[in-house]
């Protein structure tokens, strides 16, 4: 998909904030609504109703929540019944929920009651560490891998949910740290603004003392707004249109004194093309190095480890993520290569480049060893964009199943596949299925298919052979 020049400079700025574990999402209820949740006005519409009010003639909702309380003695009964009605439900995440629980991201910011964030990153087996209460700000999960501040509560505790007008005024008392957390993460982290409004008056109180105490030094974040179109719910006319329109523009301008970047899209789905791209891109950054050798013919053994050798510490040298499942024969020279060349130079490489993934060896979970691989392939696989196959044969010259099925594991998860058939056995199978359709691999196989020839060929050198490698791996970049 082709986006505009902004939108492929925000996605090229993200991934590098992914690389750098600087980048962070805020959630608004917008990313919710998709799954089947309600908005605030369809939360709040019964209440309304209760006050003799019409919520579409309404847009302070914080006061209705808040007249709603007033009108029955100060009890939020009604509130929270209301909270527990709509947010219990069952409902399954969106798309948007699961790259978002895919990408390696370590803050997640959301006023949302529901759960689905956390379902989508359960899904991942990742573990998470859910903050609703200031209490809970005081202790660090061991081990965790993502925080999940939510500064409005959670449906498990609706009676504490931020929700009325006094809530939101004795917020910088009640949630004091949580304000003070999130002025630390706006400088720190590029946030992304999914499914928010920016109508809250917390991110704004936030968002205000940043722009007067930083004034320009701040850092870039970004947010989606949706074009204005002639025709739909709110443009019915061209007079609706044009003033919509301005309002927009005065709105996207304002956003700019907090360095907040408005992206304009089309339609909604477009956010999910570009979060599958920018997924895409950073997977790209990682290589799933397949292969197992009993023999290294047509090469010698020493020859063979040595070019495995060098192919970890090319990618290593241009800022690739290796992931390898220790194959037989070669994960060993995996490693080496790639260790050698992190600690050559550690100022400038890490450890963090590397994931060596041995393959389980008994059966465990009431799963046998069969289903096990596969789903430890799969798991594998799935992180990376690019997958490379040496050699791939075992007992002699017998040709590595192993090898064949994680080819078919990247192909179904449209990873690029490079073959270097030089190597022969499973290397060499999967070359010529791939010469039999270009089309079914590669966007643009012209461009490609010249690069795997030459790596097809035992007569090119070894040295010939990585720099076409080099080549072609900035050219997918």
């Amino acid at each position: 998909m082709t986006f505009s020049p902004e939108i492929e400079a925000f996605i090229s700025n993200y991934v590098k904030d992914l690389n750098d574990d600087s980048a962070a999402i805020f959630a608004g209820a917008g990313l919710s609504i998709p799954a089947g949740y309600v908005n605030w006005k369809e939360l709040l519409n019964d209440l309304a109703k209760e006050l003799g009010l019409d919520i579409n003639l309404e847009s302070d909702l914080i006061s209705i929540a808040q007249y709603h309380v007033n009108e029955n003695g100060g009890n939020k009964s009604g509130i929270i019944r209301k909270i527990l009605e709509e947010f219990t439900q069952e409902a399954k995440q969106s798309e948007n929920h699961n790259i978002i629980a895919r990408l390696p991201i370590g803050s997640i910011w959301t006023t949302n009651y529901d759960q689905l964030i956390e379902q989508a990153l359960r899904n991942e087996k990742k573990n998470i560490d859910v903050k609703f209460k200031e209490q809970q700000l005081l202790f660090t999960k061991p081990k965790r891998e993502v925080v999940i501040y939510k500064m409005h509560g959670d449906v498990s505790e609706p009676g504490s949910a931020i929700i009325t007008k006094q809530d939101y005024e004795q917020y910088f008392q009640t949630h004091e740290t949580f304000i003070n957390a999130l002025r630390g993460e706006l400088i720190t982290k590029t946030f992304l603004f999914l499914g928010f409004s920016f109508t809250d008056p917390n991110l704004d109180y936030v968002l205000s003392r940043l722009h007067l105490r930083h004034g320009a030094e701040k850092r870039q974040h970004y947010c989606f707004i949706k074009k204005h179109r002639l025709g739909d719910s709110q443009n019915p006319d061209q007079e609706a249109f044009n003033y919509n329109s301005i309002k927009q523009n005065l709105f996207i301008n304002d956003l700019k004194r907090f360095n907040i970047k408005c992206l304009l899209v089309e339609d909604y789905e477009v956010i999910t093309n570009i979060l599958k791209e920018i997924e895409f891109r950073y997977n790209k950054q990682s290589v799933f190095i397949s292969g197992s050798a009993e023999i290294y013919k047509p090469y010698s053994k020493e020859i063979a480890l040595g070019f495995i050798h060098k192919i970890s510490e090319v990618l290593i040298k241009n800022d690739f993520k290796i992931v390898n499942g220790f194959g037989y024969g070669i994960g060993s020279s995996v490693i080496n290569g790639a260790l050698e060349t992190i600690y050559s130079n550690p100022e400038r490489y890490s450890e963090t480049q590397l994931t060596i993934k041995p393959f389980p060896q008994f059966k465990s979970g009431g799963k046998e060893l069969e289903d096990l691989w596969t789903e430890y392939r799969t798991n594998m696989i799935s992180k990376c964009g690019v997958s490379i196959f040496v050699f791939g044969n075992k007992n002699s010259e017998e040709i590595a199943d192993g090898v064949l099925k994680e080819f078919e594991i990247a192909c179904s998860k449209n990873i690029i596949c490079i073959p270097i058939a030089s190597t022969e056995y499973a290397s060499r199978i999967i070359y010529n299925k791939i010469l039999e359709d270009p089309k079914k691999y590669y966007e643009s196989p012209d461009e490609v298919l010249p690069y795997l020839q030459i790596l097809s060929d035992f007569e090119n050198t070894i040295d010939y052979q990585l720099e076409t490698l080099k080549k072609l791996l900035r050219t997918l970049k």
